[in-house]
Protein backbone atom coordinates (compact mmCIF):
# COMPACT_ATOMS: atom_id res chain seq x y z
CA UNK A 1 0.00 0.00 0.00
CA UNK A 2 1.28 3.46 -0.87
CA UNK A 3 1.73 5.65 2.18
CA UNK A 4 -0.95 8.36 2.55
CA UNK A 5 -1.00 11.43 0.37
CA UNK A 6 -1.31 14.89 1.93
CA UNK A 7 -3.40 17.61 0.29
CA UNK A 8 -1.54 20.85 -0.45
CA UNK A 9 -2.32 23.76 -2.79
CA UNK A 10 0.33 24.20 -5.48
CA UNK A 11 1.08 27.76 -4.40
CA UNK A 12 1.76 26.60 -0.80
CA UNK A 13 4.32 23.93 -1.65
CA UNK A 14 7.21 26.39 -1.32
CA UNK A 15 6.03 27.39 2.16
CA UNK A 16 5.97 23.77 3.33
CA UNK A 17 8.78 22.32 1.21
CA UNK A 18 11.09 21.60 4.14
CA UNK A 19 8.27 19.87 6.03
CA UNK A 20 7.36 17.87 2.91
CA UNK A 21 10.93 16.75 2.33
CA UNK A 22 11.73 15.95 5.96
CA UNK A 23 8.65 13.77 6.27
CA UNK A 24 8.93 12.38 2.73
CA UNK A 25 5.29 13.12 2.12
CA UNK A 26 3.30 11.89 -0.81
CA UNK A 27 1.11 14.69 -2.11
CA UNK A 28 -2.29 15.52 -3.53
CA UNK A 29 -1.63 18.86 -5.25
CA UNK A 30 -4.53 21.27 -5.67
CA UNK A 31 -4.41 23.43 -8.80
CA UNK A 32 -6.74 26.42 -8.67
CA UNK A 33 -7.89 28.16 -11.83
CA UNK A 34 -5.63 31.12 -11.01
CA UNK A 35 -2.66 28.78 -10.70
CA UNK A 36 -3.40 27.16 -14.03
CA UNK A 37 -3.50 30.61 -15.67
CA UNK A 38 -0.04 31.58 -14.42
CA UNK A 39 2.04 28.40 -14.33
CA UNK A 40 4.22 27.33 -17.25
CA UNK A 41 6.45 24.39 -18.14
CA UNK A 42 9.42 25.98 -16.37
CA UNK A 43 7.44 26.19 -13.12
CA UNK A 44 6.45 22.55 -13.42
CA UNK A 45 10.06 21.56 -14.03
CA UNK A 46 11.08 23.44 -10.88
CA UNK A 47 8.35 21.61 -8.97
CA UNK A 48 9.73 18.24 -10.11
CA UNK A 49 13.18 19.31 -8.94
CA UNK A 50 11.85 20.55 -5.59
CA UNK A 51 10.14 17.21 -4.96
CA UNK A 52 13.46 15.41 -5.09
CA UNK A 53 12.25 12.60 -2.80
CA UNK A 54 10.12 11.35 -5.72
CA UNK A 55 6.74 11.26 -3.98
CA UNK A 56 3.65 9.49 -5.21
CA UNK A 57 1.32 12.20 -6.56
CA UNK A 58 -2.36 12.79 -7.05
CA UNK A 59 -4.07 16.03 -8.13
CA UNK A 60 -7.14 17.98 -7.11
CA UNK A 61 -8.70 19.93 -9.99
CA UNK A 62 -10.13 23.46 -9.67
CA UNK A 63 -13.77 23.64 -8.63
CA UNK A 64 -14.81 27.21 -7.75
CA UNK A 65 -17.61 28.36 -10.12
CA UNK A 66 -17.17 25.27 -12.31
CA UNK A 67 -19.93 22.81 -13.12
CA UNK A 68 -19.35 19.60 -15.13
CA UNK A 69 -23.11 19.00 -15.27
CA UNK A 70 -23.99 22.53 -16.39
CA UNK A 71 -27.02 22.98 -18.63
CA UNK A 72 -25.52 26.22 -19.99
CA UNK A 73 -23.12 25.10 -22.74
CA UNK A 74 -20.76 28.03 -22.17
CA UNK A 75 -20.40 27.22 -18.48
CA UNK A 76 -19.67 23.63 -19.37
CA UNK A 77 -17.14 24.73 -22.01
CA UNK A 78 -15.21 26.77 -19.44
CA UNK A 79 -15.32 23.81 -17.06
CA UNK A 80 -13.95 21.55 -19.79
CA UNK A 81 -11.19 24.05 -20.52
CA UNK A 82 -10.10 24.11 -16.87
CA UNK A 83 -10.28 20.35 -16.50
CA UNK A 84 -8.39 19.77 -19.74
CA UNK A 85 -5.59 22.03 -18.52
CA UNK A 86 -5.21 19.86 -15.42
CA UNK A 87 -4.80 16.85 -17.69
CA UNK A 88 -2.08 18.74 -19.57
CA UNK A 89 -0.24 19.13 -16.27
CA UNK A 90 -0.84 15.46 -15.51
CA UNK A 91 0.94 14.52 -18.73
CA UNK A 92 4.11 16.10 -17.28
CA UNK A 93 3.89 15.14 -13.58
CA UNK A 94 2.25 11.68 -13.90
CA UNK A 95 -0.17 11.61 -10.94
CA UNK A 96 -1.95 8.38 -10.12
CA UNK A 97 -5.34 10.06 -9.88
CA UNK A 98 -7.12 13.42 -10.31
CA UNK A 99 -10.01 14.41 -8.03
CA UNK A 100 -12.89 16.46 -9.47
CA UNK A 101 -16.07 17.71 -7.81
CA UNK A 102 -19.39 16.31 -9.01
CA UNK A 103 -21.19 19.66 -9.23
CA UNK A 104 -24.50 18.13 -8.20
CA UNK A 105 -26.84 19.98 -5.86
CA UNK A 106 -30.41 18.70 -5.75
CA UNK A 107 -31.99 22.15 -5.36
CA UNK A 108 -30.11 23.62 -8.30
CA UNK A 109 -31.34 20.82 -10.55
CA UNK A 110 -34.86 20.76 -9.04
CA UNK A 111 -34.25 17.13 -8.04
CA UNK A 112 -33.82 16.19 -11.73
CA UNK A 113 -30.75 14.02 -11.32
CA UNK A 114 -31.05 12.74 -14.89
CA UNK A 115 -30.59 16.23 -16.32
CA UNK A 116 -27.36 16.53 -14.33
CA UNK A 117 -26.35 13.04 -15.44
CA UNK A 118 -26.95 13.75 -19.12
CA UNK A 119 -24.85 16.91 -19.12
CA UNK A 120 -22.19 15.37 -16.89
CA UNK A 121 -21.62 12.55 -19.36
CA UNK A 122 -20.95 15.11 -22.10
CA UNK A 123 -18.15 16.43 -19.92
CA UNK A 124 -16.65 13.24 -18.56
CA UNK A 125 -16.65 11.00 -21.62
CA UNK A 126 -13.99 12.95 -23.59
CA UNK A 127 -11.98 13.71 -20.45
CA UNK A 128 -11.97 10.04 -19.53
CA UNK A 129 -10.62 9.15 -22.97
CA UNK A 130 -7.73 11.57 -22.43
CA UNK A 131 -7.08 10.36 -18.87
CA UNK A 132 -6.97 6.71 -19.96
CA UNK A 133 -4.44 7.62 -22.63
CA UNK A 134 -2.25 9.13 -19.90
CA UNK A 135 -2.75 6.21 -17.52
CA UNK A 136 -4.38 8.53 -14.97
CA UNK A 137 -7.56 7.77 -13.04
CA UNK A 138 -10.41 10.25 -12.51
CA UNK A 139 -12.10 10.31 -9.09
CA UNK A 140 -15.39 12.15 -8.49
CA UNK A 141 -15.74 13.58 -4.98
CA UNK A 142 -18.94 13.79 -2.97
CA UNK A 143 -19.56 17.36 -1.79
CA UNK A 144 -23.14 18.47 -1.02
CA UNK A 145 -24.75 15.11 -1.81
CA UNK A 146 -27.15 14.01 0.92
CA UNK A 147 -27.20 10.47 -0.47
CA UNK A 148 -25.06 8.61 -3.03
CA UNK A 149 -27.45 7.60 -5.83
CA UNK A 150 -26.37 10.30 -8.32
CA UNK A 151 -22.74 9.23 -7.99
CA UNK A 152 -23.64 5.58 -8.44
CA UNK A 153 -25.57 6.43 -11.62
CA UNK A 154 -22.54 8.25 -13.04
CA UNK A 155 -20.27 5.31 -12.22
CA UNK A 156 -22.65 2.83 -13.84
CA UNK A 157 -22.93 4.88 -17.03
CA UNK A 158 -19.18 5.30 -17.54
CA UNK A 159 -18.23 1.84 -16.25
CA UNK A 160 -14.45 2.28 -16.46
CA UNK A 161 -11.56 1.19 -14.27
CA UNK A 162 -10.18 4.69 -14.85
CA UNK A 163 -13.26 6.42 -13.43
CA UNK A 164 -14.22 6.10 -9.78
CA UNK A 165 -15.20 7.78 -6.53
CA UNK A 166 -13.20 9.90 -4.13
CA UNK A 167 -15.15 9.33 -0.94
CA UNK A 168 -14.81 12.35 1.33
CA UNK A 169 -15.57 11.20 4.87
CA UNK A 170 -15.86 14.75 6.21
CA UNK A 171 -18.40 15.84 3.59
CA UNK A 172 -20.46 12.72 4.14
CA UNK A 173 -20.53 13.35 7.89
CA UNK A 174 -21.51 17.00 7.45
CA UNK A 175 -24.00 17.00 4.58
CA UNK A 176 -25.65 13.57 4.73
CA UNK A 177 -28.12 12.18 7.25
CA UNK A 178 -27.62 8.65 5.98
CA UNK A 179 -25.37 6.32 7.98
CA UNK A 180 -21.90 5.58 6.67
CA UNK A 181 -22.77 2.01 5.74
CA UNK A 182 -25.50 3.23 3.37
CA UNK A 183 -22.92 5.17 1.38
CA UNK A 184 -20.45 2.30 1.35
CA UNK A 185 -23.10 -0.24 0.34
CA UNK A 186 -23.69 1.77 -2.85
CA UNK A 187 -20.23 3.11 -3.62
CA UNK A 188 -17.58 0.87 -2.07
CA UNK A 189 -16.84 -1.00 -5.28
CA UNK A 190 -16.17 2.31 -7.07
CA UNK A 191 -13.99 4.04 -4.43
CA UNK A 192 -10.44 4.66 -5.62
CA UNK A 193 -9.50 7.46 -3.19
CA UNK A 194 -10.46 8.49 0.34
CA UNK A 195 -10.35 12.07 1.59
CA UNK A 196 -9.64 11.87 5.31
CA UNK A 197 -10.46 14.65 7.78
CA UNK A 198 -12.82 14.93 10.73
CA UNK A 199 -15.60 17.21 11.99
CA UNK A 200 -18.39 17.35 14.57
CA UNK A 201 -21.13 18.00 11.98
CA UNK A 202 -21.18 21.73 12.74
CA UNK A 203 -18.87 22.79 9.87
CA UNK A 204 -16.32 21.47 7.39
CA UNK A 205 -13.62 21.79 10.03
CA UNK A 206 -10.89 19.60 8.50
CA UNK A 207 -9.88 18.32 11.93
CA UNK A 208 -7.27 15.60 12.46
CA UNK A 209 -8.59 12.06 12.24
CA UNK A 210 -10.13 11.21 15.61
CA UNK A 211 -10.82 14.78 16.74
CA UNK A 212 -14.42 14.72 15.49
CA UNK A 213 -17.14 12.08 15.46
CA UNK A 214 -16.59 10.23 12.16
CA UNK A 215 -16.56 6.44 12.52
CA UNK A 216 -13.18 5.77 10.91
CA UNK A 217 -13.01 2.28 12.40
CA UNK A 218 -16.00 1.23 10.31
CA UNK A 219 -14.75 3.07 7.23
CA UNK A 220 -11.34 1.41 7.25
CA UNK A 221 -12.75 -1.99 8.14
CA UNK A 222 -15.14 -1.79 5.18
CA UNK A 223 -12.36 -0.62 2.84
CA UNK A 224 -9.78 -3.15 4.02
CA UNK A 225 -8.09 -4.86 1.11
CA UNK A 226 -9.22 -2.32 -1.48
CA UNK A 227 -6.55 -0.58 -3.53
CA UNK A 228 -7.20 3.11 -3.00
CA UNK A 229 -5.32 6.31 -2.20
CA UNK A 230 -5.66 7.62 1.35
CA UNK A 231 -5.42 11.42 1.32
CA UNK A 232 -5.20 13.55 4.45
CA UNK A 233 -6.98 16.92 4.19
CA UNK A 234 -6.23 18.63 7.50
CA UNK A 235 -4.53 21.83 6.30
CA UNK A 236 -1.79 22.40 8.91
CA UNK A 237 1.48 20.52 9.54
CA UNK A 238 0.46 19.73 13.12
CA UNK A 239 -2.86 18.25 12.04
CA UNK A 240 -1.18 16.28 9.25
CA UNK A 241 1.30 14.67 11.64
CA UNK A 242 -1.44 13.84 14.13
CA UNK A 243 -3.51 12.22 11.38
CA UNK A 244 -0.55 10.26 10.03
CA UNK A 245 0.16 8.86 13.49
CA UNK A 246 -3.47 7.89 14.03
CA UNK A 247 -3.66 6.21 10.63
CA UNK A 248 -0.91 3.84 11.78
CA UNK A 249 -3.38 2.46 14.33
CA UNK A 250 -5.51 1.34 11.38
CA UNK A 251 -2.54 -0.22 9.58
CA UNK A 252 -2.34 2.56 7.00
CA UNK A 253 1.19 3.75 6.20
CA UNK A 254 4.25 1.89 7.43
CA UNK A 255 5.52 4.62 9.69
CA UNK A 256 2.98 7.33 8.98
CA UNK A 257 5.32 8.98 6.47
CA UNK A 258 6.90 7.09 3.67
CA UNK A 259 8.13 6.96 0.12
CA UNK A 260 6.01 6.23 -2.91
Amino acid sequence: MTSPHVHVPYEKIGDYLQFIRENRLNLEIYFSSATLDTMDSAALQRLKEDLSHNPSLSFHAPFMDLCPGAVDTKIRAVTMERFSRVLDVAALLKPKCIVFHSGYEKWKYAHNVYLWLEKSLETWQPLLTTAKGLGVKIAIENIFEEEPSNLRLLMEKLASDYFGICFDAGHCNLFSKLPLHAWLDELKSYIIELHLHDNDKSADQHLPIGDGDIDFSTLFAEMKGRDCIHTIETHTPERVLKSLDRLKNFGIGKDGRGSA
